[in-house]
This record gives structure tokens, sequence and C-alpha cells, in this order.
């Protein structure tokens, strides 16, 4: 290691040390933090010269490493944006490449030892419906494997989109006020919260986005209405322990007042 990298890496470390000194006396950290995933392609094209897929290899790695971080730091629920409902468009072999990605994935969280170690629980959300046997399988696996702890929470949204699973909200409390189990007078924000995805889940405190894009991009439209956001120019395989921590400060900082 040449003698510029050693002073570099010396800086960085002590900067995080300050980071995360800042975070711990700072206040509250996010109870639940959702992140949009953005930028695989983009890094596997402008920083590595190399194929998407690479990216998306190297954003897996990431998100294993955000779930050390978020350990750590005593974040109880994450939420990730792996795979919407548009995604679907992309080339086919992309597609597949993902679809097996996210299967593999699966199964190897479902059997770390640290998953156990820490009771962390396992889902995904999503229309299942569009999704290969063989992820349903690796899902089934994985949620059945974790379905009893409940100190860390960790939710994949796969093949979802936030307008679809309102729609099907609607629709599930339409039947039911159809069928007469429920009338018209029982709707209200927490019956609809309810009838979503995230039923047991509470909403998200923070919702992060890589890669230099400020949109949700059909991502929890229902669920954030009081959410803080926080957008960085970083791509999410590029992503770092100070970069959550940037994050975190930033939510910090902000005064939440739910519209008082």
């Amino acid at each position: 290691m040449t003698v510029s990298k050693m002073i570099s890496k010396t800086a960085y470390s002590q900067y995080e040390k300050q980071l995360l000194k800042e975070v711990r006396e700072g206040g509250a950290i996010p109870n639940h933090l959702a992140i949009i995933m953005d930028g695989n392609r983009r890094y596997a094209h402008e920083m590595m010269e190399a194929d998407v897929n690479v990216g998306h290899e190297k954003g897996e790695l990431k998100l294993e490493e955000l779930l050390g971080w978020c350990f750590g730091l005593g974040i109880k629920y994450v939420t990730v944006y792996a795979f919407s409902t548009e995604n679907f468009s992309r080339p086919t072999g992309e597609v597949d490449y993902l679809m097996n990605l996210c299967e593999a994935s699966l199964y190897k969280v479902a059997d770390m030892e640290k998953t156990h170690r820490e009771g962390m629980r396992v889902r995904v959300m999503g229309n299942r419906e569009t999704l290969p046997p063989d992820l349903l399988e690796a899902i089934d696996y994985a949620e059945q494997k974790t379905k009893d702890y409940s100190n860390f929470n960790f939710t994949i949204a796969l093949a979802y989109g936030s307008r679809q699973e309102i729609i099907m909200a609607v629709k599930d409390i339409a039947v039911k006020v159809r069928d007469g189990k429920m009338s018209v007078d029982d709707i209200d924000e927490k019956t609809f919260s309810d009838h979503l995805y995230t039923s047991d889940l509470p909403d998200p405190d923070l919702i992060l986005r890589t890669s230099g894009e400020v949109r949700i991009s059909n991502f929890l439209l229902w669920q954030i209405a009081y959410s803080e956001l926080y957008f960085t120019d970083v791509y999410w395989p590029g992503f770092r322990y100070i970069d959550l921590l940037r994050a975190i400060r930033s939510y910090q900082s902000r005064i939440r007042r739910y519209g008082e």
C-alpha cells in the first residue's frame, strides 16, 4: 500500500468514527429504514466497464453489508426495493439473471449464521404470481426458516409496485363491502393500511435512494406520507457506511411535526 493510500485510509477511518459519534449522540435512530437501491447498471458501466449483471452482483453483496451496519446501529426494520413491476420490461436475459440472483440470495440469507444469531425475520412483498416457481420456493424457504424471529425485520420488495398494491387493497375492501363483511363507514386509514403488504410493519421513518435520482418510483406511496426523504449521488454498489451515517445524521437534524 502506498503512503498516499495509507493516509487516505486513515483519514476515512477517522471521519467514519466522527460520523458514528455524531449519530450516536445526535438523537433517535430511524426505526424503519426503506431503501431504493438504484445504480447497479450504471456502476457496472461507468466504474467497472463491465456487464450490467456484474453490477447486480456487487449490489447484492452491498445489501448483505448494509444489513450488518443496520444491526450495529439498532435499526429494527429494513425494507429494500429490489425489483419493481416495471423492471420486467428489461431485457429477458437481465430479468432471468436477477431472478436467479434473488433466489440464491434468499437461500443464502436464510442459512446465514448471523441471521439466526440476530433473530432476523425475512419477508418478501409483491405480486408473487409474476415470479418463477424456483424463486417462489426460495421465498417460502427463507420466510419459513425465519418466521419466528422479531428482533430484526428484513423485507424485500420483489415484483412490487405501490399503485398495484393500492389497487389490490381497494379491491379487497370492495369485495368485503359487497359481501356484507364490512360497511363503508368502517373504511378509514387503519382499515386501508391493514389491507396492504405492509400491514404488520410500521411506516418508514426514512426513505433513502441512491444513484442521484430524486423520485420515489412507485415505492410505498401510501406508507411514506410522513417519512423523511434522503437522496445521494452514490450508486448502490458503491454505497458506504459513511453514506448511511450521513443519511441518518440528516434525518436526526429534521424536526418531524407530522402536520402539526
